[in-house]
């Protein structure tokens, strides 16, 4: 009889022994599966993220572009209009020149010259803005391109004398 409750003590103890295990098995694929479920969502996550930053950068970057595309336009508007103003002062210069000058004598002649010469130059600045200006140094240039050279070599040599004696 002794052996009885022995017996009964041991197949208790397989018996907790084999649902212990049970459990540890069902615990471990449980954690298996879970461990799965994180590490597809962390992948979806990233993936997600990585997108985000994508659209991100994608939108700054078209953000950017148009901005400094506005605001080279509208600096190159503002210094049209600088030069329209310009040319529009020069025609004023000229009108106020010719106004306020002998008509007849060689005062007369000279300064009916200068209004001519700041009439004509306005128009032109008015006309023709910073773009037409360009178009027609590089035709000069191109036209005569020696004496631009030797220009370019006297400004040079002006500025250099200018700055030297600062």
């Amino acid at each position: 009889m002794a052996n009885a409750p022995t017996k009964k003590a041991e197949q208790a103890t397989h018996q907790a022994i084999d649902q212990t295990r049970n459990f540890a098995e069902k615990a471990a694929d449980k954690t298996k599966e879970a461990a799965g479920t994180v590490a597809e969502r962390a992948k979806e996550a990233a993936s997600t993220i990585a997108d985000k930053a994508r659209d991100v950068t994608s939108s700054l970057t078209t953000s950017v572009t148009e901005g400094a595309s506005n605001l080279a336009s509208t600096a190159s508007h503002k210094a049209d209009d600088a030069v329209a103003a310009t040319g529009s002062g020069m025609q004023t210069l000229a009108d106020t020149l010719r106004k306020n000058t002998p008509d007849e004598g060689m005062l007369g002649t000279a300064s009916n010259k200068v209004a001519d010469t700041l009439e004509s130059g306005g128009k032109y600045l008015q006309e023709q803005g910073l773009s037409g200006m360009a178009d027609d140094l590089s035709a000069m240039i191109k036209r005569y391109p020696i004496g631009a050279m030797l220009v370019g070599v006297g400004i040079g040599y002006i500025l250099a004398r200018a700055t030297s004696r600062s």
